[in-house]
């Protein structure tokens, strides 16, 4: 039976003075301090000298959850636990069960660690000896409770949460840009608003990224405006930058568990299509597999990474180096027989660029006559928009009920059914909405401007900026496809007729960013099939 502290010093006389181990958790921590740990400590710590139990060791676990849902370990539990096998204590003080366990597992454990090494259990001011038949069958009652309760609330939880979702109502951090307004009587939210100085700020991170800046260039851009201090205090950094590229909230849209589930209740950064357009063209440069995000941050080369070896095939980018006459040269990283300087390689793929920007058939490449590219989106994102309107009404249905029928208007199987149907298309729509949206406003402006060079290079008369080499070098992928081929024999230095080769947009062997290595190889397993596929309607053999 379980003992009461008073008396355990005559139930187990020859374990005096009953040296301790503290331990103390809790699941969130609002504070950042760890106060209700402390608590939890401090109740135990004065038990231990109401009682003369010299404490040995203390465990604190601080926003961490006990219940099989937990997101990441307890450190300082699985600590408790070596210190219990140790005998390093003869007794362990909590506050209550469920500090030590809301998963019968994880009771189990410590049920065992105690067991095994003779170490007596506390919590609630009651000890109990796990070597007795009633003590264990108490203790397994009370971690059955604890772990129901942790059940019952994650439920509660979970219902709140997607209540909250279908209603289009903000959830989480507070994004970037965004201010929520809460009664001062209840606390209860009023709702999620444009912050008034942060707003314009964080509009202006996709601008420069659709515009060519590197995730780290804004990043430090953020780092240097006052009004963009994060509320953590920590600074921007590419990942916090990309995380808030990639948030569908700035569109006014609500997700849940990775869904969109209707438009949420406030309003959108990113107005209307052009801003729609914008985000989608920021999605698809984060999306593109060949980009090298950490190189790309401090970029020196112009073409480095991006000129594809003629030779090789269009998986194989050409890289910097030094060579001969300590000049930087590009060369092929695969095979290394391709090399050309790269002074000699920028001058002519920026004249040709220039050039090329003041053509008609810039122009065609990114505006075709008629309009037709803009024609087709607005078909497309009016599409789009039918069908998150008709699984919006479809998931309001299913939340009314008919009194005079008796029933929901929509049931729980037509709605799961209309979400089946309509979720893969919005999503096939929303890829497809996102590859027409392939015109930055840097390269829009570059084909409008009546020089380009002086947009690209600057205006040194008008101190007019130009160009970062960050989007001079999205310009080059965005416009066209730089081959190298090698020289026509060994040791030739100069430029030959035919070794750069460039494939404009909107023309044959224009590729906007070269193929990665994995669809290098599938495409070899494709030809190789085809050739097989042939031989074998021929009845021969083939040879692969």
């Amino acid at each position: 039976m379980p003992v009461a502290p008073e008396y355990l010093h005559l139930v187990y006389p020859d374990l005096v003075p009953f040296p301790a181990l503290l331990y103390g958790r809790n699941s969130v921590d609002f504070t950042g301090k760890g106060a209700s740990v402390d608590d939890q400590l401090h109740e135990g710590q004065a038990l231990c000298d109401e009682f003369g139990w010299p404490v040995e060791d203390v465990f604190r676990d601080t926003g961490v959850s006990a219940s099989r849902h937990r997101k990441k370990e307890r450190k300082d539990f699985e600590e408790l636990l070596v210190a219990i096998r140790q005998q390093r204590g003869r007794i362990v003080v909590a506050f209550e069960a469920s500090r030590y366990y809301r998963d019968l597992e994880q009771y189990v454990r410590l049920r065992a660690a105690c067991h095994d090494s003779g170490v007596l259990l506390c919590y609630n001011r009651t000890i109990y000896d796990l070597s007795k038949r009633e003590d264990r069958k108490l203790t397994a009652q009370d971690a059955l409770a604890a772990e129901d309760e942790a059940e019952s609330t994650r439920d509660r939880l979970l219902r709140t949460a997607r209540l909250n979702a279908e209603a289009g109502k903000p959830n989480g951090p507070v994004p970037f840009g965004y201010r929520r307004k809460y009664d001062p009587d209840t606390g209860e939210l009023i709702g999620q608003f444009l912050h008034e100085e942060q707003a314009e700020i964080a509009r202006q991170c996709w601008v420069k990224f659709d515009g060519g800046h590197s995730l780290m260039s804004i990043a430090r851009w953020l780092n240097e405006q006052p009004a963009a201090a994060r509320k953590s205090g920590t600074k921007w950094t590419e990942i916090y930058v990309r995380l808030m590229l990639r948030n569908e909230a700035y569109l006014g849209r609500r997700l849940h568990k990775g869904k969109y589930v209707g438009p949420g209740a406030w309003p959108a950064l990113l107005e209307g299509p052009e801003g729609e357009a914008l985000f989608y063209r920021v999605q698809k440069r984060l999306n593109d597999p060949t980009r090298t995000t950490r190189k790309d941050s401090e970029v020196a080369h112009l073409l480095s990474g991006i000129a594809l070896c003629g030779g090789c095939g269009d998986h194989v980018a050409l890289k910097a180096h030094m060579m001969s006459g300590n000049r930087p040269y590009l060369r092929c990283e695969e095979a290394w027989d391709t090399a050309l300087r790269e002074d000699w390689l920028d001058a002519y793929v920026e004249s040709a660029l220039l050039a090329w920007l003041k053509s008609p058939a810039a122009r065609e490449a990114f505006f075709p006559t008629g309009d037709a590219k803009a024609k087709e989106r607005e078909a497309l994102a009016d599409r789009l928009a039918k069908m998150r309107a008709q699984l919006d009404e479809g998931r309001t249905l299913a939340a009314e009920f008919d009194e005079e029928l008796g029933e929901f208007r929509l049931s729980a199987m037509g709605l799961a059914r209309l979400e089946k149907s309509l979720l893969p298309l919005i999503k096939k729509a929303e890829d497809k909405l996102a590859e027409s949206h392939d015109v930055p406003a840097h390269v829009a402006g570059l084909i409008a401007a009546p020089d380009p060079g002086l947009v690209w290079s600057g205006d040194e008369e008008r101190g007019e900026p130009g160009l970062s080499i960050e989007q001079k070098r999205e310009v080059i992928r965005k416009v066209v496809t730089v081959r190298i081929y090698r020289a026509s024999r060994p040791g030739v230095k100069k430029l030959e007729p035919g070794r750069i080769q460039l494939s404009w947009r909107g023309e044959p062997g224009y590729r906007e960013r070269r193929i990665t290595n994995l669809e290098h190889a599938r495409m070899q397993q494709e030809e190789a099939d085809r050739v097989l596929q042939a031989a074998r309607h021929r009845g021969g053999r083939a040879r692969v």
